[in-house]
């Protein structure tokens, strides 16, 4: 439920709510507008009676949230959030483009990726130092190595970095190292990682899993905003259909829902969604038409010797040509990137 107070009220009436809420077991989230304080409330509405809440000093109306998910939900936040990673904002006027390779496979090849891409007007850089893949036999990231590399191509380029983590026990070590956390497709609804990531002060970029709907995908959202950690970045990377032209299909339709259910901010991944490179750049023409926030996409100066998804990977060359492309694009719908 949302606690509407009066825009006379003062900061010794909201500190009371707030109490007599978190009394009460709720979790409260206040947001503080320009003319009204809305504290939004999180808990079991059954143990609360109303007209003890409503009659207290400042209280102006008591709303409840009709949404499953209440801290990703425009029904408590109205306005979009915005996300600061190291200087970079997503969720504003800039179309954010994250670029770099699938794994950190050395740090030549890391460090000549990220500096093409800062080139072509990437700001924040991706590569995978723990790598999920399909078969156990196949490369499976340096680890803590990686990490390394990233962060000495951040030194170089000045580009932060998202690199991916998918275990528990190595939350607190990636987040020592990156400036922002992944939860890929598969570790979606892993619950036990999602409380784990909602305990840090990094950002999040959550992608939803291939076989799951939109409010799941929020759902699973929730349980990081729940930990305390409302820094959160969604991205769509395809979802498993009948069709097999394309890796996954893309589900462009997730941009507007997204924006007019959630105010987290929404990105494409290309890449993922077909498997194949030649598709790539016409996506993200696609989804920055209807408003995406940002695009993650996968480049690679080498693909064909790629040790992960070379076939999804855009040469720096082709990436850079589709940068040029995008931009004024990007000015018709009233943005920048």
């Amino acid at each position: 439920m949302i606690v509407v107070m009066k825009p006379e009220a003062t900061k010794e009436e909201i500190s009371a709510v707030t109490s007599k809420l978190k009394a009460l077991g709720f979790k409260t989230h206040p947001i503080y507008g320009e003319v009204k304080t809305v504290i939004g409330a999180i808990g079991d509405k059954r143990i609360l009676k109303e007209t003890a809440l409503a009659t207290m000093p400042g209280v102006e109306a008591l709303v409840p949230i009709m949404k499953p998910y209440k801290l990703a939900g425009r029904e408590l936040k109205k306005d979009k959030t915005i996300i600061d990673v190291n200087g970079v904002l997503i969720g504003g006027k800039e179309i954010v483009v994250i670029a770099g390779p699938c794994s950190v496979e050395s740090r030549t090849i890391t460090i000549k990726t990220a500096v093409e891409v800062k080139k072509s007007g990437a700001k924040i850089l991706r590569g995978g130092a723990f790598k999920p893949r399909t078969s156990p036999y196949s490369f499976q990231g340096l680890e803590e190595e990686g990490l390394k590399i990233l962060s000495e191509a951040r030194d170089i380029t000045g580009l932060p970095y998202i690199t991916e983590v998918m275990d528990t026990r190595d939350v607190e070590l990636v987040s020592q190292y990156s400036d922002m956390l992944q939860l890929g497709a598969r570790n979606m609804q892993n619950f036990r990682l999602l409380k784990e990531v909602g305990e840090t002060k990094k950002p999040v970029m959550l992608k939803r899993n291939f076989s799951c709907t939109i409010e799941e995908w929020l759902m699973a959202a929730e349980y990081i905003m729940d930990g305390g950690n409302h820094d959160i970045i969604l991205c769509e990377r395809g979802i498993r259909t009948f069709e097999t032209a394309t890796r996954n299909t893309i589900d462009l339709t997730t941009i507007p829902i997204i924006h007019e259910n959630s105010h987290l901010p929404v990105f494409i991944d290309p890449s993922h969604s077909t498997g194949l490179w030649r598709y790539v750049p016409e996506l993200c023409k696609g989804a920055v038409a209807m408003g995406a926030d940002g695009l993650m996409v996968e480049v690679h100066p080498d693909p064909s010797n790629a040790l992960s998804d070379g076939n999804q990977s855009l040469r720096p060359e082709k990436f850079n040509e589709m940068m040029e492309f995008l931009k004024p694009l990007a000015e018709l719908t009233g943005r920048s990137i």
